[in-house]
């Protein structure tokens, strides 16, 4: 794991503990009893945004490389920062943590699965094609590392500490915000040799695929009717990949192919930039999900 890929990880798992501190028991139990809601934010993680990507690819007229690169990120989960975001956006971060654990099990099946057939199908990367494997132990220890571990510690702590757990909330939330907003700098600085004008088209197309996903979680949650608090966390979901995941396929499977990592990085920034934005515009008018106390982030 690289230096910026720990620092990262750290940030994700202080963002992931500080919303714990916020979580209780009773949450997770009324996201039991709807399963429409977790239906809801599964389909367009493996359903709709693969099947669009591969239909978008079949019509356009781009390099291999950059539609094989779409279609990996449209195959990979939802990473843990949309449970963040769910929560800085005050929709229902339970449901959200939920989505992120079953997306993450089934992406040890289905992420394979539909990069394979969709790869295969598509004539222009046809050639593209390898024989994808992923090593479970690498989503189990995001799932572990960056989820199941901050988040069992953040709600031990509000359960035993509430008092020092209310003390903490808001200044780790507004530290996590910061750390997360120098990353983005950060990243934009480290790579700044690639900001050309011949970097427009792709970041063009990052933006286009990302607002698919945030468009087919929104438009999913609207045809199953669930609340506009389930709305707001399904939606990040649809739009939140983990391209980190498809940067380490890209580079174990395709030996880091150039135009690949461009499509996955230029994903992995900007979905933090359009997450946000959508949190931040739905703070302005907030729906609290009943028997949750309003967030302190």
């Amino acid at each position: 794991m690289s230096l910026q890929q720990l620092v990262l990880s750290l940030v994700l798992a202080t963002m992931v503990f500080s919303v714990a501190l916020e979580l209780r028991l009773q949450d997770f139990r009324r996201v039991a009893t709807m399963p429409r809601a977790v239906v809801a934010g599964l389909i367009p993680q493996f359903v709709l945004l693969p099947v669009g990507t591969w239909l978008a690819t079949l019509v356009l007229d781009l390099p291999p490389n950059v539609e094989a690169a779409m279609i990996l990120v449209a195959a990979c989960p939802g990473g843990s920062l949309s449970n963040y975001l769910t929560h800085f956006g005050r929709g229902n971060t339970a449901l959200s943590v939920t989505v992120s654990c079953v997306a993450a099990l089934m992406a040890l099946v289905l992420t394979p699965f539909n990069f394979a057939w969709m790869v295969a199908s598509n004539p222009a990367t046809a050639g593209w094609l390898r024989q994808l494997d992923i090593d479970p132990s690498g989503i189990w220890f995001s799932l572990l590392a960056l989820l199941a571990l901050p988040m069992a510690a953040g709600m031990t702590v509000s359960h035993q500490w509430p008092r020092l757990s209310a003390r903490w909330r808001k200044p780790l939330g507004n530290f996590s915000l910061i750390a997360l907003l120098a990353f983005i700098v950060a990243g934009l600085i480290s790579q700044r040799q690639l900001l050309t004008l011949g970097l427009l088209p792709m970041l063009l197309i990052v933006i286009v695929h990302n607002a698919s996903g945030l468009m087919f979680g929104y438009l999913t949650s609207v045809a199953m009717r669930i609340s506009v608090a389930d709305r707001r966390a399904v939606m990040l979901e649809g739009g939140m990949q983990n391209s980190g995941l498809a940067l380490g396929i890209i580079a174990v499977q395709f030996h880091s192919d150039l135009g690949m990592v461009i499509i996955a990085s230029l994903w992995g920034m900007w979905h933090i930039v359009s997450g946000l934005a959508c949190a931040l515009w739905w703070r302005r008018s907030p729906v609290l999900i009943p028997e949750m106390e309003p967030p302190h982030v």
